[in-house]
């Protein structure tokens, strides 16, 4: 690319380095450290500063280029590596989530080095550089590749502004009881409101995508999107407290034009005389939820 300005420089990011490298703003940080300690500097480093990043998980033992995901920093217990990220971030730093993450959901196909082997020579001999471990895993070499370009990909989309970042697929695993019982939700409260639910213009398939894609299980009010720890590791997620309603109740019951929120927060939300009032109140939940409604709009109607 002729046009790119590439300020080169080889150095080791450290936390005592944190002012030079990082006081200059970047629009985007991109962290592929392999070493634990340098990587949660960075990434820590980085929230602090209100800087955009993305934390590459490891590459080490993998293969499939189908199993790459985008998830928050609070999904990724499946990796290895950014689980430990996940861990020290919210341990040593109070930062739980709200961290997009670049990982793959395949189990390693094999192990560190072993001790056995290396102790036929010099144990230095394998190390990368020095001061990180001496032990490594074995590395296909079309495998960072692969994620480097994915990497690279979210980072132009993100840049490109809100209607182009990639949301990813859901890391979640959701049961048919769930979209059902959703959907059945939604009828409820449509008979409560308005006598009839022959207005529920969505089926099943649609609350497939709306409530594990769209809205990716969480209430259209939660800002930080946080999972919390616990033995599923991030793969499932509640909903029972969870409902869709109308967003505008003057236009119709369909995909585009349905919000969720907590049952409280539709409660509330149903009250209310019109959209203006959060038009004027919260001017950021509107901006956030039609942007998030312009996607369904997008990729079920066109």
């Amino acid at each position: 690319m002729p046009e790119a300005r590439i300020e080169a420089v080889v150095e080791m990011y450290i936390a005592e380095r944190e002012e030079a490298l990082l006081s200059g703003h970047p629009d985007f940080v991109v962290d592929a450290i392999d070493n634990i300690d340098t990587k949660v500097a960075l990434v820590a480093a980085c929230h602090r500063r209100g800087l955009r990043v993305l934390s590459v998980a490891g590459a080490g033992a993998k293969a499939d280029p189908t199993r790459l995901k985008f998830v928050d920093v609070s999904e990724s217990s499946v990796d290895p590596l950014a689980r430990a990220l996940r861990t020290r971030l919210r341990k040593q730093h109070s930062v739980s989530g709200g961290i997009p993450v670049l990982l793959s959901t395949e189990k390693p196909r094999c192990k560190l080095v072993s001790l056995t082997e290396m102790e036929t020579g010099n144990p230095l001999d394998y190390q990368i550089v020095p001061n990180f471990r001496v032990r490594t895993i074995p590395v296909l070499g079309t495998t960072p590749a692969i994620f480097g370009m994915a990497a690279a990909g979210f980072v132009l989309c993100t840049l490109a502004g809100p209607s182009h970042v990639i949301e990813g697929e859901p890391i979640i695993r959701l049961t048919a009881v769930q979209y059902e019982r959703a959907l059945e939700r939604l009828r409820d409260r449509e008979r409560a409101r308005y006598g009839s639910d022959e207005s529920v213009a969505v089926d099943l398939d649609d609350m497939v995508f709306l409530l594990r894609e769209a809205w990716r299980g969480f209430s259209a009010r939660d800002l930080q999107r946080v999972v919390a720890p616990g033995g599923d590791k991030g793969l499932m997620r509640a909903t029972a407290h969870l409902t869709f309603t109308r967003w505008d109740a003057a236009k119709p019951c369909t995909a585009d034009n349905l919000v969720l929120l907590t049952s409280p927060e539709a409660d509330a939300h149903d009250i209310l005389p019109s959209l203006d009032v959060l038009r004027a109140s919260e001017p950021n939940l509107v901006a956030r939820v039609e942007a998030v409604l312009e996607r369904v709009r997008r990729e079920l109607f066109f």
